[in-house]
């Protein structure tokens, strides 16, 4: 068995996961297929193709490369079998290709064809959800089951999504294929928002499996660095999303508790927080100032900073950010996280003043929010008052045991004091 190991079904799906993307967007870039879904076709029997040689023979040293060049094979396999290749296609283009598909898949390739990927499924003609279905899919590689999951949505409504998604590719593929670089610079702003989506479903998880939560997050800081290896001299808006993402993810481990029960920012073990993590995000943050433009993720980035620290001018600096950051995007998350600051800074009781404007009704966040506020302020009464509210929306595991062990908490205090 030279040049071979044993098959670890572990290690073929963590091949599997790195280089479906890869060779999607390779087979539908570089090799000018017409249909997304046949990309992914051809990769799936790529993938088969593996299963079946890797289970008698064992996995190749070189398991990528092996991949690729069945993938590569099958492709011209599949133009073999069609007539209409011969009849229409092949005068014009087959003399032209040979060079081409005898050619490697090298990581140059993949690289430009990632990177052009991430821009197609990125169209503004595509709706918010469908752009983030694609892009959980073609470039991460997950599966349909993962995406309805971590959207909280089912494989029907999923594969629909994707099905019209990819029928508008293919009708729009040559505008899509041939961006200027306006173009380019257009569809980032959609490319961001994408990424920011995806480590944020991570981060603030909709489901109870923690490894596609953490899963999430990595591959949204994974994207995210390879668009920052392009663009951060164009653009710091990408820099300053990847300091974000570095921010937050440093804080991974300690908010989770177990299974079931996220542990909140003030309940965390500092200790268990990334200071590795920390050091690039404080890099990323600095190297994004150099742009003379500031969006959205450079303010969201100097608030995850400041949360890193415990410096005395700490919640003023955060307060002053969130009014910028209102000024710039209103969100209720970040009016609510503003008067969370504004309680720090001045006291719970102006705070309160603000956050019962909000009136966002049928949201429990919101009266977790007041109830934090009225707990600051020895309201106990108040404080369980809503956190009841919020138990009675709260639709999640972990979240209604959170709730519920803040609501004993209140209790008990009611009583000590």
């Amino acid at each position: 068995m030279l040049g071979h190991r044993k098959v670890e079904s572990k290690d073929i799906a963590i091949i599997f996961k790195e280089e479906y993307s890869n060779l999607v967007a390779v087979l539908f870039h570089y090799y000018n297929l017409q249909d997304l879904t046949l990309a992914e076709d051809l990769v799936s029997e790529t993938f088969v193709k593996a299963m079946k040689t890797w289970s008698h023979k064992g996995i190749p040293d070189l398991p990528k490369a092996w991949l690729r060049r069945t993938a590569k094979n099958l492709l011209v396999d599949y133009h073999r079998r069609q007539q209409t290749f011969n009849q229409k296609i092949a005068p014009n283009i087959l003399n032209k290709s040979d060079k081409k598909y005898s050619s490697n898949i090298t990581e140059e390739i993949i690289e430009d064809s990632q990177l052009k990927m991430m821009f197609v499924v990125c169209d503004p003609s595509l709706n918010n959800e469908a752009q983030l279905c694609l892009a959980l899919r073609i470039l991460s590689g997950f599966s349909i089951d993962e995406i309805a999951i971590a959207l909280l949505s089912n494989k029907e409504a999923i594969n629909k999504k994707l099905y019209r998604a990819k029928k508008s590719i293919k009708l729009n593929r040559d505008q899509s294929f041939n961006l200027s670089r306006s173009e380019y610079s257009d569809r980032l702003d959609n490319v961001l928002r994408v990424l920011y989506l995806i480590f944020n479903e991570g981060y603030y998880t909709s489901t109870n499996e923690l490894t596609i939560r953490h899963e999430l997050c990595w591959e949204a800081m994974s994207l995210c660095k390879f668009l920052e290896d392009k663009f951060s001299t164009e653009n710091t808006r990408v820099t300053a999303l990847l300091a974000l993402m570095c921010f937050h993810a440093s804080r991974l481990e300690a908010r989770s508790k177990d299974e079931n029960v996220i542990r909140l920012y003030d309940q965390q073990d500092k200790s268990k927080w990334n200071q590795h993590l920390i050091k690039k995000g404080e890099s990323y943050l600095n190297k994004s100032a150099n742009g003379d433009n500031v969006s959205k993720y450079h303010i969201e980035a100097a608030i995850a900073y400041w949360h890193t620290t415990d410096k005395p001018e700490k919640w003023s600096n955060i307060l002053h950010l969130y009014n910028n950051l209102l000024l710039i995007e209103y969100s209720p998350q970040t009016a609510m996280s503003r008067t969370y600051a504004l309680a720090k800074v001045k006291s719970p009781k102006t705070a309160l003043h603000e956050a019962l404007k909000l009136k966002l009704d049928n949201n429990q966040y919101y009266y977790c929010l007041i109830a934090e506020l009225y707990r600051m302020d020895d309201d106990r009464s108040q404080e369980k008052s809503y956190l009841q509210k919020a138990l009675n929306l709260a639709t999640r595991a972990h979240e209604k045991t959170l709730i519920q062990q803040k609501i004993e908490a209140a209790k008990i205090a009611s009583i000590l004091f």
